[in-house]
């Protein structure tokens, strides 16, 4: 049964102000506040702006916001279908154990049921250990087997010459 002081909805434009907290409170948990440059402009722009790179979730917890999910598609070729990453779940420090991450993954995993999506994958820094246990205990599979690899700006643009 749903924990009726927790709900999730898509965000709004009204809502950056929100999203740009949570992404600074989650670079500083993650120890990369130095990596955080985003504004909320730049939230404005890319999340509800002409075209739209990724979406929202918000959980409220008793009316005040308490977290997020911030997701966009992927595509499996094998699978033929469309995916879920999840590039960000948090959720404030004082209000955990209370149920919302869990609540934000059931809300994302009706969205990608929804959309027929053939599966959902996100990321996890090994040191994060209350995090990953959270995840295998709904049942996620870390792939040993995979690598990730990464270009930032600089390698993009020399790439790109």
């Amino acid at each position: 049964m749903p924990d009726p002081d927790i709900i999730i909805a898509p965000a709004t434009r009204a809502d950056v102000p929100i999203i740009h907290r949570f992404v600074t409170l989650l670079a500083e948990y993650e120890k990369l506040s130095d990596q955080m440059v985003a504004t909320e402009a730049m939230f404005a722009d890319t999340l509800f702006g002409d075209r739209p790179y990724a979406e929202v979730l918000i959980a409220r917890y008793r009316g005040e916001p308490a977290g997020f999910a911030l997701f966009f598609h992927n595509y499996s070729t094998w699978l033929a279908k469309p995916g879920i990453y999840l590039e960000d779940l948090f959720v404030l420090p004082e209000l955990r154990g209370k149920g919302i991450g869990k609540a934000l993954l059931v809300a994302l995993a009706k969205v990608a049921s929804a959309r027929d999506c053939g599966r959902m994958e996100w990321s996890v820094l090994d040191w994060n250990t209350p995090s990953i246990e959270f995840y295998e205990s709904l049942g996620a599979v870390r792939m040993k087997e995979w690598n990730l690899y990464r270009l930032t700006a600089p390698g993009i643009a020399k790439l790109a010459e």
